[in-house]
């Protein structure tokens, strides 16, 4: 069997639309099971994340972590990903990591979005300068090609690289948006729930561990809750846990993930304020690089 290394020049095939229709068919096979591994070193990580859906295959994602690299001149993230065949177990193909983390990312948000927000949204918010920000952009691009945008980002240089308009007020930033997307890499919330108003739709992107948050538990509470995946979010994302512990929600105040219909992950009324969770989980890595490889062998 031929192994095949899938790299970033897959991506000019690559379209949003694609990734849309591949995840939303991947959610409608059985459950993934899913499982992480996490190491540390000093300052260093190894997290290993694994998944596995029945008619679609497996993979192993390993990323690592090292917060010294830029000093260096390298990337503090990196990693390799594995995709395996569902009948065999043989080892498919080689995926670029940066290409698979890149796209899952976005997609997974684009997906919440597209059933979430509001069809006539026109002002988007990121909150956040880094590299999901920037590929956030285009994804929302191609649902809502008049897009205004704006960005906002402790770090007033890094947010004027991206070349959109900066935001200085988070606060009026956030009344101005339609959808805001956070992409940081906070521990303490950075946008308050008495700043949201009707109708808008969040994005929470950033908070991946425990210990982080991006929105407080007001916002939580006054939002209709959804996201990708309960299994890596619930008791795994302090996004969810810390309300959860405060009782400003309850699990059952989380509305629907996309293994449920998708009649139930959707904006009910156009003064609905929406937070989708994204979690990332290993299963949509997954979802994304056995669409990458499909489009690939297509070329």
């Amino acid at each position: 069997m031929t192994i095949r290394f899938i790299g970033p020049e897959a991506e000019a095939h690559l379209t949003w639309a694609g990734l849309l229709a591949a995840l939303q068919a991947g959610h409608r096979l059985p459950r993934a099971q899913i499982s992480d591994l996490l190491l540390h070193q000093g300052g260093n990580t190894i997290l290993d994340r694994a998944a596995w859906i029945a008619g679609l295959g497996s993979l192993v994602k390993v990323a690592t972590v090292y917060p010294g690299n830029p000093a260096q001149g390298l990337p503090s993230v990196n990693g390799a990903v594995n995709l395996f065949d569902d009948a065999t177990g043989q080892l498919a193909a080689l995926v670029d990591f940066h290409l698979v983390t890149k796209w899952k990312t976005a997609g997974d948000s684009l997906l919440a979005a597209s059933r979430l927000a509001r069809p006539d949204a026109q002002n988007f918010l990121l909150v956040g300068a880094g590299t999901v920000a920037r590929s956030m952009v285009g994804a929302y691009l191609s649902i809502w090609p008049n897009a205004q945008f704006r960005v906002w980002s402790r770090t007033a240089a890094s947010a004027a690289s991206m070349g959109l308009p900066v935001a200085d007020d988070l606060q009026k930033a956030v009344d101005w948006a339609d959808v805001i997307c956070t992409a940081t890499m906070a521990s303490q919330p950075l946008i308050r729930g008495e700043w949201l108003r009707a109708g808008q739709h969040l994005d929470l992107i950033g908070a991946y561990t425990p210990h982080m948050r991006e929105v407080d538990d007001t916002a939580m509470r006054r939002a209709r809750v959804f996201v990708d995946s309960r299994a890596t979010t619930l008791h795994h994302i302090g996004e969810l846990m810390a309300p959860l512990a405060s009782g400003a929600i309850t699990e059952g105040d989380v509305i629907a993930d996309f293994y449920d219909d998708p009649a139930l992950y959707a904006r009910q009324s156009a003064d609905d304020i929406t937070i989708a969770k994204n979690g990332g989980g290993a299963h949509l890595d997954l979802m994304t690089a056995d669409y990458i490889r499909q489009i690939w062998q297509a070329v």
